[in-house]
């Protein structure tokens, strides 16, 4: 029935019914960016509170891995930037960013 008034064009039954048609538009867009705020956004938001907790209780000793998947002791910390002790030699020591951390294991004490 709603579909023949449509087509018809019939002004007096169709007037009535565009308020409820933009309404029901407006709800269903509100929804769906609730929908996409919930299952997007704010999941991300947790995840990036968590890595910089983690970046921020760092410490020199703590074992970390790398974004590149390496396993290696911290040497130094500074503002931005770490300094990683790779493997069983003593000399394979590089600078990186803070960044390139993906996971921090404490140092047993």
């Amino acid at each position: 029935m709603d579909l023949f008034i449509l087509l018809t064009g019939d002004a007096s039954t169709n007037a009535g019914m565009t308020g409820g048609l933009g309404f029901s538009y407006i709800i269903s867009i509100v929804l769906m960016l609730a929908i996409f705020y919930f299952l997007m956004i704010k999941p991300q938001k947790k995840e990036q509170k968590r890595v910089e907790a983690m970046l921020a209780d760092m410490e020199v000793g703590d074992v970390v891995v790398t974004t590149s998947g390496f396993y290696g002791v911290l040497i130094d910390i500074t503002e931005e930037d770490v300094i990683v002790e790779f493997g069983s030699n003593k000399n394979c020591r590089i600078p990186m960013r803070k960044s390139a951390i993906a996971q921090v294991e404490k140092a047993d004490k």
